[in-house]
């Protein structure tokens, strides 16, 4: 069929008459005697998908429904019928009738056995002569099915068959079957039937009734073999079900594959990072980046070729959700150009219409993923991304670069209310224990404007080119380990020992920050609790920010001090610089 539609409104009935009426011609007219198989007709009804690699087909073995039907009295395995004698000569004659290229396709014979238990096959076209030598006579036929109680669906028609050319009454029937390419008489089964004469399919004028329809249609899906998207789909998983099947039990492939991912800076983090992540089965990420690829980025950057730098540079995020579909195809890969507003960075009048709406759409972006990576290049612009996904309480996962220094670490839950009848926040965390921190629970001062005024040195990201891969590959490890733990984003941190980690978990340890040197080759994994000063995640923060939504954001933004004096960070500076110490400026005779 050419369309779907035409599948389905096919008059299936009249098709299924019109075949059994061709098999009822057959045997009228003597075909059958001369080439059995036409006893064994099948055809199919098929629609084929093209374009989706999908072919939905319907198959019909017709049958003659014969009146009155034949009775089967007695079904046994051959082995219980025949004696020692007759099972060996009978086993030999089908062997040897099986491996004769005259006779291998001949799907409907008789059987002959003499007194003597010497077994003959013989043709259809042979049944007058054999009916008159006084023998046993079995019409045999090659029988699919393995069912020790049922004879196979060709027996149906070759009942017909009986009934309308051969002889009435009682006859005796062999279901041949065979185990490993050779006859095998505990399988093969034989039955009698009591054949009355046919009413219905006598005259050769008539249109027979017939069943034969398999239940419904099947549907063969041969995409994964033959389109190389699907291809690269299957190759892909292949990684990971054998990671699981060997090391892991426990890898859940449908989280990993479900979870959606937002990188926040498209640059030589977040290009890893979006690798990292295909590499683990995750297929939903997005890119946000405001910059244009530039000639030195392609080098550290495994997301851009020379290509995506000229005619003044490709929008980052854009080329590089293209270059992660070019890369495998079944990502969901999407690029948002969008500038993150920072502390610091005081809003003209004339753009804060535009800054509050980026702000709007950055807070949806957060809400509407799972995870959160900040991976951009200056301390003020992972502020407001950490208050949010505080706010929203997701998953937010650090990535910063020295050097030769690196920090990886997983934000703490953001604070939860007490209860539903009450707008305050719990310092503690979901499971009673305290938070763990943000980027910015370690610091004292709020983020200012750290890129104004740079000389040329200073504007260029310098670090060590190992150190992005080595990060971004922790990052994603961590999420890897965060997703698989019970506790989510409540789990707690842990710190690696020399011991081997007592750690029950599959990945291993879980830790909150970690921290490497690469002069020394070194890493060490660090906990840091919430801070209640903390200018991204403490409760006065994020319970001033649900209060006065966006101005208080363009607050922050324009007068970096407000956050400090939110917090009490201004009163704890001048409470240190305030507090006097007394030197002891005599010097003792014997350091003379």
């Amino acid at each position: 069929m050419n369309t779907f539609e035409s599948f389905k409104a096919l008059d299936r009935d009249s098709l299924l008459k019109k075949e059994a009426k061709k098999i009822l011609d057959d045997i009228h007219s003597g075909k059958v005697e001369e080439d059995s198989a036409v006893l064994s007709r099948f055809f199919i009804i098929s629609f084929a998908d093209l374009k989706k690699w999908n072919f939905l087909h319907w198959l019909a073995f017709p049958a003659l429904v014969v009146g009155p039907p034949a009775m089967v009295l007695d079904l046994r395995p051959a082995r219980e019928v025949f004696n020692q004698g007759e099972v060996q000569s009978l086993s030999a004659a089908l062997n040897e009738w099986r491996k004769s290229s005259l006779t291998t396709g001949v799907l409907y014979f008789l059987v002959s056995i003499a007194s003597n238990s010497h077994a003959t096959i013989r043709q259809l076209k042979d049944w007058k002569a054999c009916q008159d030598d006084g023998q046993k006579l079995l019409f045999g036929f090659y029988d699919p099915s393995c069912r020790l109680d049922n004879p196979g669906w060709p027996l149906r028609n070759y009942l017909a068959f009986i009934s309308l050319r051969c002889q009435d009454g009682k006859i005796q029937f062999l279901c041949y079957r065979e185990k490993r390419g050779f006859a095998d008489m505990g399988l093969s089964l034989v039955g009698e039937a009591v054949i009355s004469p046919s009413k219905d399919c006598s005259d050769p004028q008539c249109v027979p009734k017939a069943v034969g329809w398999e239940p419904k249609p099947k549907s063969i899906n041969l995409a994964e073999s033959m389109n190389p998207e699907r291809l690269a789909v299957s190759a892909a998983d292949l990684n990971l079900k054998l990671m699981r099947w060997r090391q892991l039990p426990s890898l859940d492939l449908g989280t990993l594959s479900s979870v959606r991912c937002l990188l926040l800076g498209a640059g030589t983090l977040g290009c890893q990072v979006a690798r990292m992540l295909m590499a683990w089965g995750v297929r939903k990420i997005t890119l946000l980046d405001s910059g244009l690829v530039a000639m030195s980025n392609p080098v550290r950057q495994s997301l851009y070729t020379l290509d995506d730098c000229l005619d003044g540079g490709s929008l980052k995020a854009v080329a590089a959700a293209r270059t992660l579909k070019r890369i495998f195809p079944a990502v969901e890969a999407e690029g948002v150009t969008l500038s993150i507003p920072m502390p610091g960075h005081p809003v003209p009048t004339n753009e804060v219409a535009r800054v509050l709406e980026d702000c709007e759409r950055l807070r949806d972006l957060i809400a509407s993923h799972d995870v959160t990576f900040l991976l951009t290049d200056t301390r003020e612009s992972r502020w407001l991304p950490a208050l949010l996904c505080a706010s929203e309480n997701k998953i937010a996962i650090t990535a910063a670069l020295g050097f030769d220094s690196y920090l990886v670490m997983r934000h703490g839950a953001g604070p939860l209310y007490v209860s539903d009848q009450t707008n305050s926040l719990s310092t503690v965390d979901g499971n009673g224990g305290q938070r763990l921190g943000c980027y910015f629970c370690g610091d004292i001062v709020a983020p200012i404007d750290s890129t104004s005024n740079r000389t040329l040195d200073q504007q260029c990201t310098v670090t060590r080119p190992g150190l992005a891969p080595i990060a971004s590959a922790l990052a994603v490890e961590l999420l890897v380990g965060l997703l698989h733990h019970p506790n989510g984003i409540h789990a707690p941190g842990e710190i690696a020992n020399s011991i081997m980690s007592s750690s029950e978990q599959p990945f291993g340890i879980l830790p909150h920050q970690i921290r490497g040197l690469l002069p020394q080759y070194s890493q060490v994994t660090l906990i840091g609790h919430a801070s209640n000063s903390c200018t991204a995640c403490s409760t006065t923060v994020v319970s001033e920010f649900r209060r006065r939504g966006m101005e208080f954001i363009l607050q922050a933004i324009d007068h970096p001090t407000y956050l400090e004096d939110l917090t009490g960070l201004t009163e704890l500076i001048e409470s240190a610089n305030s507090f006097k110490l007394d030197w002891d400026d005599e010097t003792d005779d014997s350091d003379m």
